[in-house]
């Protein structure tokens, strides 16, 4: 007979379970109370549904309240959620469905990809999809598409509705302009910002410009709307704010079909509606501050939406950021009894982890400019003569050789597919080798006309160069040292500024050459 010991497991042969520690994420498209509500709702259910498991971990809960789910960007517990998944944080996610999670197909598949690469599986309770066991995106991708159609048709039918408000005049302004409050039903005048409002157009009027008017408030202590500082940008946009005479002018933005928004010049139908509410300015006073600020703006030769207007300073769009490829925007930076033009990349502005280049102050690169000129007038014989004549000695010679070789193959080419059209009509060769010798010919002259217009850019673009290289001998062989920056002088030889750093930056001109200068 068989004989069975059995063997205890011992305390050391448990082998205890690493918790998986689980993320929810959840999102409200409005901050109603009904919403509201909801969203709390959803809070409660997933910490109760999470700490409810023996093998989970309770990691978090992520939610964004009264923001669209169209756009990842806008949502900042998602990307924060992203950012601790990444940090090794979570291990898995829980979101009540795909709508909640994005309505948008390209961002909803973008993030499965982006935490599946992590090693993260999402789970979505209404579909009942786990992320982490799916064989394909294909069902995912459906989904989030008719999550996106429904978010494109409840965005449609909302549209329509205020279209409808904006024909018969009964939209209701629910977040009015500075100067004005919401009662619940109309707007209403706020009779201490009032005076500021009457203040600000007032002093426009006896000559005062926006960024003294802006300096004015801050320094009196007055809060914005938002209890926030005073700008020129903010003090232009109340000026020719239709809202102080009474009037309201209806779509001056939209959405595109990609949940974009753009200012609206026309594409849309715009809707004015007179005498909508109390005016706080009176129509004359109105017309004469627009009529104020028109003049200065011709005066300085800066019309709205003009090419002038988008880059209105020197530098604007010609500074690239040497790190991340960016372009600069201008600043004004305040410092104790002064303050000074600077410029700021872009990126560095947004995110400084993204990209670390600091300011550059704007008469600090006004006297680099000023520095390499003068060193070109100075040393024009041995940096611009031996440069212009290299370029004119190395020019276009071979070039145009090669494009009158390819002209005649071009026609040879020609003659060859006439040749067959004529074999072909004769009944010599049959159409479907008349078929592959044509389309290998017609081929074979496409990649003719493409090496052509290649050559003739490259020609063009030499002879550009020649003319622009010349032009700035001739200047700097007049021998004139330059005092002050001139803005005319660096549009017509400077093509950009690559910034290396606070203390280096490279002007690369339109002659070719490329002029490193430290500061």
């Amino acid at each position: 007979m068989k004989k069975i010991t059995k063997i205890a497991e011992t305390a050391s042969a448990k082998v205890k379970l690493k918790k998986i520690r689980v993320a929810a994420y959840c999102r409200v498209s409005t901050d109603s109370d009904a919403q509201l509500e909801s969203l709390e709702a959803q809070k409660t259910h997933y910490e109760n549904y999470i700490t409810s498991r023996d093998d989970w971990e309770f990691a978090g809960l992520y939610y964004d309240e009264g923001i669209t789910g169209t756009k990842k960007d806008k949502r900042p517990e998602l990307l924060r959620l992203i950012e601790d998944c990444k940090s090794g944080k979570v291990d898995f996610v829980i979101t009540k469905s795909i709508s909640r999670f994005s309505r948008n197909t390209t961002d909803c598949l973008e993030l499965v990809r982006k935490l599946l690469a992590l090693r993260i599986p999402i789970y979505f309770e209404k579909e009942n999809i786990n992320t982490g066991s799916m064989e394909s995106e294909l069902f995912l991708a459906i989904l989030s598409s008719m999550a996106e159609s429904e978010s494109v048709s409840i965005s449609a039918n909302s549209k329509w509705s205020i279209q409808k408000r904006f024909e018969n005049g009964t939209y209701k302004v629910s977040y009015p302009p500075y100067g004005y409050d919401w009662d619940g039903e109309q707007m209403v005048i706020n009779a201490e910002q009032a005076a500021v409002v009457k203040e600000i157009f007032a002093a426009l009027l006896s000559g005062k410009g926006t960024h003294a008017i802006a300096d004015d408030l801050n320094q009196r202590g007055i809060p914005t709307k938002r209890n926030g500082h005073w700008t020129a940008t903010t003090i232009r946009g109340m000026l020719s704010n239709e809202k102080y005479v009474g009037d309201c002018f209806f779509q001056k933005t939209y959405s595109d079909s990609r949940f974009v928004r753009h200012n609206n010049h026309g594409e849309q139908t715009q809707y004015l509606v007179k005498d909508h509410h109390e005016a706080i300015i009176s129509r004359e006073d109105f017309e004469a501050a627009q009529t104020f600020i028109h003049q200065r703006a011709t005066e300085k030769g800066v019309v709205k939406g003009s090419d002038k207007y988008q880059n209105r300073y020197t530098f604007s769009g010609k500074i690239i950021c040497g790190e991340c490829g960016n372009t600069f925007k201008r600043r004004i930076h305040h410092c104790t009894g002064y303050k000074y033009a600077a410029w700021c990349c872009n990126t560095h502005i947004k995110d400084k982890d993204k990209c670390h280049m600091l300011f550059i102050k704007d008469d600090d690169l006004k006297q680099a400019f000023i520095t390499m000129m003068n060193k070109l007038v100075y040393a024009h014989r041995i940096i611009l003569k031996p440069y212009v004549d290299a370029l004119k000695n190395t020019s276009s010679d071979d070039s145009l050789r090669r494009i009158q070789e390819i002209q005649t193959l071009l026609a040879h080419n020609t003659e060859k597919r006439e040749t067959l059209t004529k074999l072909m009509t004769q009944g010599i060769i049959d159409p479907i080798l008349f078929n592959k010798e044509t389309n290998e010919l017609l081929s074979q002259a496409d990649s003719f006309r493409d090496e052509i217009n290649a050559l003739k850019n490259a020609v063009s673009g030499d002879v550009t160069k020649i003319d622009e290289a010349a032009a700035l001998l001739r200047f700097t062989g007049k021998g004139g040292m330059l005092q002050e920056f001139d803005d005319d002088l660096f549009q017509e030889y400077v093509n950009r500024i690559i910034v290396r750093s606070r203390s280096e930056v490279c002007f690369e001109l339109k002659c070719g050459l490329t002029l490193r200068e430290r500061m």
